[in-house]
């Protein structure tokens, strides 16, 4: 039997433009092209959608949990497995398991469970994100200000050596705990530094930018505000053609309002990630879980600790998607590449993920007229 099949009866939207009565072509577990159907050859075995849309899976840069596992609560290479198979049926094929601010031996785990993931090829495991401990006291949220703590040498030299083995690391922290020269030696590395969780001034995240933090976490939330005298970290990051943003679009943890005000600004280089800050809730019926000791509370479509602070959030990335499409001034194909092709370009994967052009890894999606999900293909195999 061919490995080569061609999708047909869908509109393609391929990542930058929409392709119509287009066939798009697979070869395996890689994507082969987009042809004219009237140019199909007979190498491919054609299957016939419905109408719809065919767009590339969902990259996800910040996902704490799912399927009832909290990384946290289960270091493992099964609870990843768990958090990625849960973030699969809403249109994630990748994702990147992230541990909130915990002690340094659940830490470790963490980064022994991720480069045993990596290892085995683990479908929709991209890299480990630590967000925290090295965070600001001020900016905590729902980390545990018991567990938040400056960086150290020794630290350096772990996070270091855990990123030769994994592809991708990313990290969270903020000016309060990492020093400049911190920020330049990690960044050396090929890690990942994203500013979040901090109050700092423009001008000290200006100066982070530059010593190489690339990006910030879950844009307007944990961090310093713009305002008319003291542009924040949110002014900063806006104002800063090459620094990406996170954004977490469920209407609760920021205004459709000021999501507008990001899409306008943010021309440059550096563009908005739709990211879901996801828990253990998501494709699972849970109440409540435990975080660091604490118990967090689901209703309405909020994650809160005791006193209302937000948790992390109940979202899935295709809720992201259309929240975006329905509440602000976001068309669908920006709002697909929010989603997409811009955590890829992000991480430096544009060549194999985040589009439907020929040579990358086939992940996509079958997305209904009303952005309902259909049908999900993740290395070229249809998801059951």
């Amino acid at each position: 039997m061919s490995d080569k099949t061609a999708y047909i009866g869908a509109d393609i939207f391929d990542g930058q433009q929409m392709r119509t009565n287009c066939a798009l072509l697979i070869n395996g577990d890689r994507i082969d092209g987009i042809v004219s159907v009237d140019a199909l050859s007979d190498d491919y075995t054609r299957v016939k959608l419905s109408g719809g849309l065919l767009t590339s899976g969902f990259i996800d840069l910040q996902v704490n949990g799912g399927g009832g596992v909290l990384l946290n609560q289960d270091t493992s290479i099964q609870g990843i497995q768990t958090i990625c198979e849960a973030h699969l049926q809403f249109g994630t094929t990748s994702l990147l398991p992230t541990l909130i601010t915990d002690a340094p031996d659940i830490t470790k785990r963490a980064i022994d469970a991720a480069i045993e993931a990596e290892s085995a090829n683990l479908p929709g495991f991209l890299g480990l994100h630590l967000e925290g401990p090295h965070l600001s006291m001020q900016k905590k949220g729902a980390h545990s200000p018991d567990l938040i703590r400056h960086v150290t040498d020794q630290d350096i030299e772990i996070l270091c050596e855990a990123k030769q083995s994994l592809s991708k690391l990313l990290i969270t922290i903020a000016p309060e705990s990492v020093n400049c020269d911190q920020i330049s030696q990690l960044a050396s590395c090929g890690i990942h530094l994203s500013l979040g969780h901090s109050a700092a001034t423009s001008q000290q995240a200006k100066e982070a930018f530059t010593a190489g933090i690339s990006s910030v976490t879950h844009l307007y939330n944990a961090m310093s505000p713009l305002t008319h005298r003291e542009p924040g970290i949110v002014g900063a990051a806006l104002n800063t053609d090459d620094i990406y943003c996170g954004l977490i679009a469920d209407g609760f943890h920021v205004n459709a309002d000021a999501i507008n005000i990001a899409l306008k600004m943010k021309t440059g280089r550096g563009k908005l990630m739709l990211v879901t800050d996801a828990m253990s809730t998501i494709g699972r019926n849970q109440d409540e879980f435990e975080l660091n000791g604490r118990m967090v509370k689901r209703e309405g479509g909020r994650l809160t600790l005791s006193d209302g602070t937000l948790a992390g959030a109940d979202l899935d990335m295709i809720s992201a998607v259309r929240f975006m499409i329905e509440h602000t001034c976001c068309d669908r194909f920006e709002a697909l590449r929010m989603a997409s092709s811009y955590p890829a370009q992000y991480l430096n994967l544009g060549e194999n993920y985040g589009h439907l052009k020929k040579g990358a890894y086939a992940n996509f999606l079958h997305l209904t007229d009303e952005m309902d999900i259909s049908s999900i293909w993740q290395n070229g195999r249809k998801s059951s």
